[in-house]
């Protein structure tokens, strides 16, 4: 990979296209520019990273307009702005790699036709990642394409934490514990030498806490037990999911009130977490600034379950020498690292009001037993770091 080339990452979901544009030669990776369509099938709207404000498009009713669209606007970018500058890859991100795919692979029809064997394990995610890949190879047959799954870090779990407590077939038919936000959790213990010196290895928690959320824990920067299990509406209470319920209330929903599968998948990923609790908001800035009893109820009732969570992860990892928080709650929100801090102080956590409320990286007090961090995550780079490596093989 010469400076003249760049790679393009892509994170399609439901309703929109996150992707970015890397370049740069030997190990250091630069991002050229980054943005995202949303709104797909209805009017959608375009940002990026060199753009003052957003753009109207027209209706793009699904990720294969909005990748013609994009391509397309990228050409002029690009010969406006970096004339010599050539795309040669793009790199996906792919929530579920099941229990085969470990490690990022590139993309041929034999692995695009195990991929789509996946589905079934998330039926909300895995259509658009992979429509999105097609569209690729309709629209750029030439570029290879490069998957990086979400599941992969956390298959340095142990045993104990890999498996449910359910006959052994249905372990062998693909019902494990996976985790997810593995991409993110793989950026952040990549930086914890820079910022953590010799406790980089040590009994590291992090905390992704997004519109999705979840804990991992960390010895030696590998994972030995996160939040999220079989799906991704495993662990803590998020924007629109649960968290942990007793699996028994999806059979009750089915006997006693008539729902299907489809009816119980869509309350449970869209129309539960924070705006269930709320009944107004799934956004945290939102209910945070909400002085009503049930918006504080919907906050004290994260913060609740996260701590829980994070003691469970300090039991398996026999005590606890960092916490980091990071993504878009954890990056962003003072108050709620001030209140999870304050209910785990009993493990000896002392979070410095001023560095907390200036966002600084590291946030605790000289004091504190463990060192609390805020360390911003770029799953992005990640992505095109792992498609520059399999290219270069």
């Amino acid at each position: 990979m010469n400076s003249h080339d760049a790679i393009i990452t892509f994170n399609a979901g439901s309703s929109s296209l996150k992707f970015g544009l890397y370049t740069g030669r030997d190990e250091a990776l630069a991002c050229m520019l980054h943005g995202s369509i949303r709104d797909l099938g209805e009017a959608a709207v375009f940002e990026h990273s060199t753009g003052k404000e957003a753009q109207r498009l027209p209706q793009l009713e699904n990720h294969e307009q909005a990748l013609a669209w994009l391509m397309d606007w990228l050409s002029g970018w690009l010969r406006q702005h970096h004339p010599e500058t050539r795309i040669i890859a793009a790199g996906h991100r792919v929530v579920h790699g099941g229990s085969d795919f470990t490690a990022p692979v590139r993309i041929d029809p034999r692995v695009l036709s195990r991929l789509h064997a996946l589905v079934h394990l998330a039926p909300l995610h895995m259509p658009h990642n992979l429509a999105l890949v097609e569209a690729v190879q309709q629209q750029l047959p030439a570029l290879p394409q490069v998957a990086c799954f979400d599941t992969a870090f956390h298959h340095t779990m142990p045993w104990n934490e890999q498996h449910y407590a359910l006959p052994h077939e249905w372990f062998d038919k693909g019902v494990r514990r996976y985790g997810f936000h593995g991409l993110s959790y793989e950026y952040i213990a990549a930086m914890l030498p820079e910022y953590l010196g010799k406790w980089a290895n040590a009994r590291v928690i992090v905390a992704h806490l997004g519109h999705g959320a979840s804990l991992c824990a960390m010895r030696n920067r590998q994972s030995l037990a996160t939040t999220m299990g079989f799906t991704p509406l495993d662990g803590l209470p998020m924007a629109t999911r649960p968290g942990s319920i007793d699996p028994g209330i999806t059979g009750w929903l089915q006997r006693e009130a008539g729902m299907g599968p489809d009816d119980i998948d869509s309350m449970l990923n869209y129309q539960s977490g924070l705006l269930a609790l709320s009944g107004s908001s799934d956004d945290m800035r939102v209910l945070l600034a909400d002085k009503s009893d049930a918006a504080r109820r919907a906050v004290d009732y994260f913060v609740h379950h996260t701590h829980r969570a994070l003691a469970s992860l300090v039991a398996v990892l026999g005590g606890l020498d960092a916490l980091v928080f990071t993504a878009g709650i954890g990056e962003k929100s003072a108050a709620i690292r001030q209140k999870i801090c304050e209910q785990a102080s009993w493990l000896g956590l002392e979070i410095s009001p001023a560095s907390n409320a200036e966002n600084n990286i590291k946030i605790s007090t000289p004091g504190s037993r463990a060192s609390i961090w805020c360390i911003p995550t770029n799953e992005e780079i990640v992505i095109a770091r792992h498609t520059r490596d399999l290219l270069a093989q």
